[in-house]
């Protein structure tokens, strides 16, 4: 888009930050903004509306003041509901279960666990609780309650249903991102997006490991 507009640019994204730098056609002038990121989670659908905008200002060549005015438009999108996301990580969670190799029952034993852990998530993420924290509980919430095929002896698989529950909680897109910055060589962006979901990865560990200490069940 600054491209489109007859600008140089050159932008750093961190965990909590956004740098920008832009130039015009005199490079000994830079103009800097530094941006602290909003404490929200991912929306692919605000992600996409962004990406056809930036298309349109490249190949329709698209002016200034219009891009302004969609680009207001596009941050007033509101998000996706929370039901229509809450059922959808659910199914979507159950079906890992499945490509694991898990049959019917503990498909739903994931389903109803990933109901409820991520019920919790967003929960707690409403009132503001850090998201260390809220990732912990509901790993915790999640790994206690599919670990009901194990102390039930319900399914075949129950096993695959445990080690799948805490699936929704990967960070995949911060992961993503950290490799896709490594290879442009954005190396500090890429270690810090890394470090970022290592944390967030290490606290679901903790959370399913202290659901199956608590219940007494074996790790190996």
């Amino acid at each position: 888009m600054a491209s489109a507009f007859g600008y140089g640019f050159d932008i750093s994204i961190m965990p909590t930050h956004v740098y920008v730098w832009v130039w015009g056609e005199d490079e000994s002038r830079r103009d800097i903004a530094v941006r602290k990121t909003a404490d929200s989670g991912i929306s692919f659908h605000i992600n996409a509306l962004l990406s056809r905008l930036s298309w349109e200002v490249a190949d329709n060549h698209l002016d200034f003041q219009t891009a302004e005015s969609r680009f207001k438009i596009i941050c007033k999108t509101p998000p996706t509901g929370r039901t229509e996301v809450l059922l959808l990580t659910s199914m979507a969670n159950a079906s890992f279960c499945r490509l694991f190799g898990g049959d019917v029952t503990a498909m739903l034993i994931v389903f109803f666990s990933t109901l409820l852990g991520f019920r919790l998530k967003q929960i707690m993420l409403e009132e503001r609780f850090d998201v260390r924290l809220t990732f912990l509980c509901a790993s915790f919430f999640s790994a206690t309650f599919s670990a009901a095929g194990h102390i039930f002896g319900i399914g075949s698989t129950p096993e695959i249903a445990l080690g799948t529950s805490v699936l929704y909680l990967i960070p995949g897109v911060p992961y993503m991102n950290a490799v896709s910055d490594m290879l442009y060589c954005h190396y500090l962006c890429a270690f810090s997006r890394f470090m970022d979901a290592a944390i967030l990865t290490a606290c679901l560990s903790a959370g399913l490991c202290a659901g199956m200490l608590i219940l007494g069940m074996k790790w190996f």
